[in-house]
């Protein structure tokens, strides 16, 4: 993953991407006749109808004037944006709102003071900026099965640490009974970037009463490159030197050992699975670097193929429970939890709409993405027992630059020897289902595809020509 701090913003001139709606003019205004003087009244936000008092349309008071004026946002084009979160389609005759970025972007890491934050890694949708990435499913089985020397590993993975079994809470249970038994579950961890021992933080939770950590990969993934120091600081602002046991940057999550860890209280593991769309969620973090904080809402879509990352190296794929509950920068790697406190995502990433440029920190607007548990138990299972996590792969590679209502996926290229090939599968065939289950695109393919494990054996609903058919496929395993 590419861990690189992005550009600056860009300037305010910039020129919009092709097919971006321009700003409309503004009407001219009648003149008004004179008022008497009014005492001076402090600046105020937009009004709620978008004009002024005096009828004319609403703009940002002048530098030096008022408020700030908000970072220029460069416009994209409609092909940037994410299937599943374009804008809606304005009625007939209405006036298009100016361009704003709709990125996914994870929870970044925050500076320790200034409210500056550094840009621990990019995350613009992988929707083919330009029309032509293309999402990977390499063929290269890698993974070593030896269990690591040193501690934190062990060979039987999670049978063999001391997970807690029992949900904190009985029954289902208000906000504030759900944070009273998970806060002390809850961390914040403090990593190297940037050449900084202090340069990025996020949360994490306690995974088991043995010492492990969970986390975002994209929070420690330059202090494990650099091996950096990573500080775990418990609810009761205790700190705890970590090392990462491993990491994988294709499903975004890290798993980190604290030796002594006497003192921590683990969570517990839930279901995703179990969860239902309107069902109240909190999440738990540390914002902005605010430690120990509670937000709460409901899960508003389950499986949501989502896809964080600038490029095909950097990309994560998540199918995602996507929630309203507050996330922000900082809350990455807290724990999402049911209303018994079992944790049943990792909070990984958010959309943005306007408010600054892409390369610009933002906050919540009420969407973010949680990577299901059921994924950690796998990935941290992996992890436990060789220190290297896996994902399926089956040798091939799809277009993922598709627009609203697909109707699947298309192979661009079959590598030689693959279980692609080994399956019947050819460029141009279009994948519609796999297992039963619709795909619209690439990027539903790859997310479908990874909720498996290296060796099952799947199904793909396949269209060639005027034909269709079903065809078996054994997966392959890479690294990653």
């Amino acid at each position: 993953m590419n861990d690189a701090q992005e550009p600056g913003p860009e300037p305010a001139d910039t020129p919009p991407l092709a097919g971006a709606p321009s700003e409309p003019a503004p009407e001219p205004v009648a003149e008004q006749p004179e008022q008497p003087e009014q005492p001076e009244q402090p600046a105020e936000d937009s009004p709620a109808d978008g004009t002024a008092a005096d009828g004319s349309p609403w703009a940002p008071p002048a530098p030096g004037t008022g408020r700030a004026q908000p970072e220029p946002t460069r416009p994209l084009a409609d092909e940037l944006f994410a299937p599943s979160l374009l804008p809606p389609v304005a009625a007939p005759g209405a006036v298009p709102p100016s361009a704003h970025d709709l990125t996914v972007r994870r929870p970044r890491g925050t500076g320790p003071a200034g409210w500056m934050w550094p840009l621990v890694a990019a995350l613009a949708l992988l929707v083919g900026l330009g029309g032509g990435l293309l999402g990977a499913l390499v063929y290269d089985k890698v993974i070593d099965d030896d269990t690591p020397d040193g501690v934190g590993y062990t060979a039987g993975g999670l049978a063999g640490v001391d997970l807690e079994e029992l949900p904190p809470l009985e029954e289902p249970g208000s906000v504030a009974a759900v944070a009273q038994a998970v806060l002390p579950s809850t961390v914040q961890i403090v990593a190297e970037y940037g050449g900084e021992a202090t340069g990025a933080t996020g949360s994490g939770w306690v995974m088991d009463n043995d010492g492990h950590i969970v986390t975002n990969n994209h929070v420690v993934a330059e202090a494990a490159k650099d091996d950096g120091p990573i500080v775990v600081i418990d609810h009761d602002r205790n700190r705890y030197d970590a090392t990462v046991i491993g990491r994988s940057p294709v499903y975004d999550l890290a798993i980190l050992y604290v030796e002594d860890h006497d003192s921590f209280t683990a969570a517990t593991l839930g279901r995703s699975a179990k969860l239902r769309v309107g069902e109240p969620v909190v999440a738990i973090g540390s914002p902005l670097g605010l430690n120990d904080t509670v937000t709460s809402g409901i899960v508003s879509f389950l499986q949501r193929p989502v896809s964080t990352g600038s490029s095909s190296d950097a990309a994560s794929y998540i199918n995602a429970v996507q929630t309203d509950a507050a996330i922000n920068p900082g809350n990455s790697g807290g724990p999402l939890l049911n209303m018994q406190g079992e944790v049943v995502g990792v909070n990984s990433a958010i959309a943005t709409a306007g408010g600054g440029s892409i390369d610009s920190e933002a906050g919540n607007i009420g969407v973010g993405f949680a990577i299901p548990v059921e994924q950690v138990r796998v990935t941290a299972d992996q992890i436990l027992k060789t220190g290297k996590a896996q994902y399926p792969v089956i040798g091939a590679q799809v277009q993922t630059g598709e627009t609203v209502g697909g109707d699947g996926a298309e192979l661009e290229e079959i590598v030689a020897g693959s279980p692609a090939q080994d399956a019947g599968l050819r460029a141009g065939d279009l994948i519609t289902q796999v297992n039963g289950v619709r795909v619209d695109g690439g990027i539903a393919l790859i997310v479908a595809i990874r909720v498996y494990q290296p060796g099952q054996t799947i199904e793909f609903t396949v269209e060639r020509g005027e034909d269709e058919m079903t065809v078996e496929i054994t997966l392959d395993g890479e690294e990653g």
